[in-house]
């Protein structure tokens, strides 16, 4: 049956990978995003421009709605009180909106960014949540408002993505693509022996989708989303370098002192690798997905090889497109800062 959708943050690289997705399935889509929808899709949408943080705007984008998915959030290179007011005021004014217009479920995509650093895998989605840094705290806050309003009667169910690839994701992996184009060795901090899983967007889409379309009693719960077949962070990060056919390899450097540099530079707002991913990328990283295949019918495409695989080919066939743009959101590259000097000597 034909619904009308609407996707907070729908300009954004999750964003337009569903709104394509919800039109090839001959939904009705609108888009609110504080960023201009400039895809080839723009006479196909009803694109709104506003922020979450405004209830005005996310009323006039809530009449005649369905189903939302709540995809807008400050990302992790942004201020703080942009991240806390964000994604945590704004999600309470989608909710609120979509309670008093009548909406039949709000889909929330987290992140399991809320289980922090953690001491053990794979991670359930009882696991106790602590998030690093602003967007880790905001992200666990955010959810916390959508138990909320799960006790007031709504359908609200969460997904919480791994890192999710494909067409349209820059921001922090542009530096291993930009690295393996150039023909550069690519560094690492740790062994590179950890296992750090990730997920195709084509597979979100899908589990947000099962989210929003399924018994409502069956979904309104808390689904962990992820790749079932990934091996070590080292050799599916060099499926890009030898995809790229230029020889080289990711070299490990010794955690401590990579990591207590990438802190510094992070401090001196010289290089774009933030807290939570340099605390993480030395250290196992992955999510049991067994709840989303029990009782959404969960099943993945792509490994993680895949998904790097054709994120980067993606990222080959539209480079002139961003070439020289930067910016703190996925679509564009985030800046590289001293790591572009760094890059010479790899």
């Amino acid at each position: 049956m034909q619904k009308t959708f609407l996707i907070t943050g729908g300009a954004g690289f999750l964003g337009i990978n569903l709104v394509r997705y919800l039109l090839e399935r001959g939904h009705t889509v609108r888009s609110l995003d504080i960023a201009t929808f400039d895809y080839p899709e723009r006479n196909r949408v009803d694109a709104q421009i506003g922020d979450i943080r405004d209830r005005a705007a996310v009323d006039r984008a809530m009449q005649g709605v369905d189903i939302v998915v709540h995809t807008a959030a400050a990302l992790p290179l942004y201020k703080p009180e942009d991240i806390f007011s964000t994604d945590i005021d704004g999600t309470r004014n989608v909710l609120q909106s979509a309670l008093e217009h009548k909406v039949e479920r709000v889909v929330h995509v987290s992140s399991t960014a809320v289980y922090g650093i953690p001491d053990h895998h794979p991670l359930l989605e009882t696991d106790k949540m602590d998030g690093v840094g602003p967007y880790g705290q905001a992200k666990v806050k955010a959810e916390e408002v959508c138990l909320e309003y799960r006790q007031r009667g709504m359908c609200v169910p969460i997904v919480r993505p791994k890192s999710f690839i494909g067409p349209e994701r820059l921001g922090i992996f542009a530096l291993l693509y930009d690295w393996a184009k150039d023909g550069k060795n690519f560094p690492l901090p740790g062994n590179g022996k950890n296992r750090y899983q990730l997920l195709d967007v084509e597979d979100l889409c899908d589990a947000i989708y099962r989210c929003a379309t399924q018994d409502v009693a069956k979904v309104n719960d808390t689904f962990n989303i992820g790749a079932k077949d990934f091996t070590t962070i080292k050799e599916d990060f060099q499926s890009v370098l030898t995809y790229a056919g230029k020889g080289k390899k990711i070299i490990t450097f010794p955690s401590a002192p990579m990591v207590l540099a990438l802190k510094v530079l992070e401090a001196l707002k010289l290089s774009p690798v933030y807290k939570w991913a340099y605390g993480t990328v030395t250290e196992d990283s992955f999510v049991s997905v067994e709840k989303a295949e029990r009782i959404l019918g969960f099943a993945p495409k792509y490994s993680n090889k895949d998904a790097l695989i054709r994120n980067y080919q993606w990222y080959i066939a539209h480079e002139a497109d961003f070439k020289g743009s930067t910016g703190v959101s996925h679509r564009v590259p985030w800046s590289q800062g001293i790591l572009k000097i760094a890059k010479f000597f790899f």
